[in-house]
């Protein structure tokens, strides 16, 4: 009896081995299968992600560095060597990421090309061109959108493969620009208020014939620029009879704050946004060298008699009563002088806060050492007339040598280390949002 009922016991536990071996089985089966399912789908959206990748810049590697100390993004460059004017790309492209999207331009690769005299930019490197690239140069026009975010809504296209291919190229530098100076705007000014006010448009020229903004940045290239506006808008025929007092005291072009706020906006968002700038040390030198080394009636008597009478020792009742003479050292320590006996002005005032660069958001970001180059392509992306061209030539002091990078050095070798890097720091947001490299070794 007692084994019969043991039988019974073990058949009964049998059933239940069974019962719930044949729950387990369907679990282990749905499990593996769920997990096959998901390596999969991993599989594929990372294979897409890498296409995209590569389909936004070719050949380029992205990497992300949420934070640049001040020597990665400011690297140093020897002093006195120039380098070519498409080399300011690589911490934009390489080096910092963006949340922002950059302007919209075809990602096709640009090659090193020549050095430009008076560049002194980052070194971008030569990249290769695929045929399928080459291919696409000759077939696809160029990409224009009517969105404000774009360099330009350009009615002119390129007249040769070449041509073109140069388009592409310096529409890539545009991009990089742009987004280098959008992430240090992120970094450094992300709370300033975002209210546009009329003093932060002051600066600003319009031009409402081809839909053009124009920053004016002196010593950067502004009188010609002014020159190509008076053109355009029809109060000139040409760029070389226009007179220097008629570009600057003349008031034959309109500014932007003239306007009221719904015309301020409304060109804001849809005109281009020009905005020229250049290695900011030497642009200080030679805004000082234009004031106080030439006769002025404004500068010598407002800004060089303050400063002869607070920073030199024992100077002469001529000079106490002209204000000529300042020497670059007294002009230095009025510059560095938190108590200056004369306020700034926007012949050595910084382009970070004379043009408002993180609050404007300019479509073309263009530099004085490629000036001509990067002029005549927005021109042309403008839909300008082909016979009007970036001019070259100087009015004020024809006759004296242009302030280089050599002469920038023989000015600053009169001052200390300290003063250099002080002066360094006065303009370090130009050099960061601007990618110019350090403009001496002993910087840090």
């Amino acid at each position: 009896m007692l084994w019969v009922e043991c039988r019974i016991v073990d058949a009964l536990r049998g059933r239940r081995r069974m019962r719930a071996t044949a729950v387990k089985l369907p679990c282990s089966f749905w499990f593996l299968l769920l997990f096959g399912a998901g390596g999969l789908v991993l599989f594929i959206h990372l294979q897409d992600l890498s296409e995209m990748v590569q389909q936004q810049a070719p050949g380029v590697k992205l990497r992300g560095t949420a934070r640049q100390s001040r020597e990665a993004l400011c690297t140093q460059d020897s002093e006195g060597v120039r380098v070519s004017p498409g080399q300011d790309q690589r911490l934009a492209v390489e080096g910092i990421t963006s949340p922002i999207p950059p302007m919209q331009f075809p990602a096709f690769q640009w090659t090193r090309h020549s050095a430009t005299p008076g560049s002194r930019e980052q070194d971008m490197g030569s990249l290769r061109v695929t045929k399928r690239h080459r291919k696409l140069l000759k077939t696809s026009p160029v990409v224009s959108k009517n969105s404000h975010n774009s360099s330009s809504s350009s009615s002119g296209s390129p007249d040769s493969p070449e041509e073109s291919w140069q388009w592409h190229r310096l529409s890539h530098i545009q991009e990089a620009r742009r987004r280098l100076m959008k992430e240090v705007c992120a970094k450094y000014k992300s709370s300033i208020s975002r209210t546009i006010t009329p003093h932060h448009v002051s600066r600003i020229y319009v031009e409402d014939k081809y839909k053009l903004l124009y920053c004016e940045v002196p010593k950067a290239g502004c009188s010609n620029w002014k020159r190509i506006l008076m053109v355009l808008s029809g109060l000139a025929s040409s760029t070389h009879e226009i007179k220097h007092d008629a570009v600057h005291y003349g008031n034959h072009l309109k500014r932007l704050d003239s306007f009221d706020r719904q015309g301020i906006t409304q060109r804001l968002e849809t005109y281009t946004k020009v905005l020229f700038v250049r290695e900011p040390l030497e642009r200080l030198v030679s805004a000082f060298r234009d004031k106080f080394e030439n006769p002025n009636t404004y500068y010598h008597p407002v800004f060089g008699k303050p400063i002869i009478s607070k920073y030199r020792v024992n100077a002469s009742k001529v000079a106490l009563r002209t204000g000529s003479g300042v020497t670059f050292q007294e002009f230095m320590q009025y510059l560095l002088d938190v108590h200056r006996p004369v306020g700034m002005d926007i012949h050595w005032e910084p382009t970070s806060q004379l043009c408002s660069p993180c609050l404007l958001d300019y479509n073309f970001i263009g530099k004085f050492e490629t000036m001509e180059e990067e002029a005549n392509f927005l021109l042309r992306r403008t839909g300008a007339p082909h016979n009007l061209t970036f001019p070259s030539f100087k009015d004020r002091n024809p006759k004296a040598e242009r302030t280089s990078t050599h002469l920038t050095h023989r000015y600053f070798a009169q001052l200390s280390t300290s003063e250099r890097q002080r002066a360094y720091d006065f303009y370090y947001m130009d050099y960061l949002m601007f990618n110019y490299s350090k403009p001496f070794k002993d910087l840090y």
